[in-house]
């Protein structure tokens, strides 16, 4: 069977649309198709399907500083996004299936660019003895992806900040995330641009499959409408927090009046049940939070809601406020 090539490139960095038009590709490949998608996201950490965000990601700073989480269709570990990397995917039938070719685009990308790069055992290609590309895969009925980063000159710094575990005291479910040591390309040739990566890999992808029928550039002004319809999907709070695996979490703080404790259980990110330990004299406190965020979503500002929702005593409303100040600031 010849097969026909087509090459996409995203000009849309919203992650939620670029994952969404991934779909749309996996879905409609014919089976004598095989495509590159190229892609970029802006400030973004993208979760792997079965992953935990808050045991991944330091969620609140990521929001705070304006980025977005994503939840993809594939495994793997969590990932940061910014114009400094760019994302490939290989979409196909399944019977066209074959890592080493791919992964040989990549490689072959990358060396004519005059870096020596190799695949390692672990579905990473390396540079020096260090990763500049990771991988992952989803497998639909008839049809599949291969997508992976390729590091070019990506702030390292926000890998630190964001890619921690955002809870110290959580019991989690899920697969978490394998370190390794990374690099940029331009650390090895300060020449490489993200334009000079694209046109590297276009090239390679054509060498090696076919050169393509047609270029495709795309975003949200012309892309299908069941793609853009997925992008609701990608970007709701029900995708990216509400798959998260069942897991629990402890929050403990110290006021002047004694400790409160949180003893959290949630299952797909709504609090099923939350038991409150206190060593305070006054019992009232604790009677009067007992139950209060149970069916409530793991969200700060929906917890906050639910204690303001409480009737409470005037005698409770000081301390009240101070947990309420306290759940405020919650790495949630």
């Amino acid at each position: 069977m010849s097969i026909k090539t087509k090459l996409f490139i995203s000009k849309s960095t919203n992650p939620w649309f670029n994952l969404a038009y991934e779909e749309q590709l996996v879905n409609e490949v014919a089976e004598d198709e095989v495509y590159l998608y190229l892609w970029q996201n802006q400030h973004t950490v993208v979760i792997g399907k079965h992953q935990n965000p808050w045991r991944e990601v330091l969620v609140s700073e990521l929001e705070a500083d304006e980025g977005k989480l994503a939840r993809r269709l594939s495994g793997g570990g969590a990932v940061y996004h910014d114009l400094g990397n760019l994302n490939f995917t290989f979409v196909m039938n399944k019977r066209h299936e074959d890592l080493h070719r791919q992964l040989k685009v990549i490689v072959d990308g990358v060396k004519a660019l005059g870096i020596d790069a190799e695949f390692s055992g672990r579905n990473d290609i390396l540079a020096e003895g260090r990763k500049f590309s990771g991988n992952a895969f989803y497998h639909g009925k008839n049809n599949y992806y291969h997508h992976g980063t390729i590091l070019v000159d990506v702030d390292m710094s926000k890998l630190g900040k964001y890619l921690n575990v955002s809870m110290k005291k959580l019991n989690a479910k899920g697969v978490e995330s394998v370190k390794s040591r990374v690099i940029n390309l331009k650390e090895l040739n300060p020449e490489i641009t993200i334009g000079s990566v694209m046109v590297a890999v276009g090239e390679a992808f054509e060498s090696e499959y076919g050169k393509a029928i047609e270029l495709y550039t795309i975003s949200e002004d012309n892309a299908p409408d069941q793609a853009l319809e997925r992008y609701h999907h990608y970007a709701s709070w029900d995708w990216r927090f509400g798959k998260t695996p069942t897991f629990d979490v402890t929050f403990e703080e110290k006021f002047t009046w004694g400790e409160l404790v949180f003893d959290v259980k949630l299952k797909g990110a709504v609090i099923e049940n939350c038991s409150v330990y206190s060593d305070a004299m006054n019992t009232d406190l604790v009677e009067n939070l007992k139950g209060a965020f149970d069916g409530v979503k793991f969200d700060r500002e929906a917890l906050i809601d639910a204690l303001e929702k409480r009737n409470t005593i005037d005698a409770l409303k000081e301390n009240m406020n101070e947990v309420k100040e306290w759940v405020g600031t919650l790495p949630i």
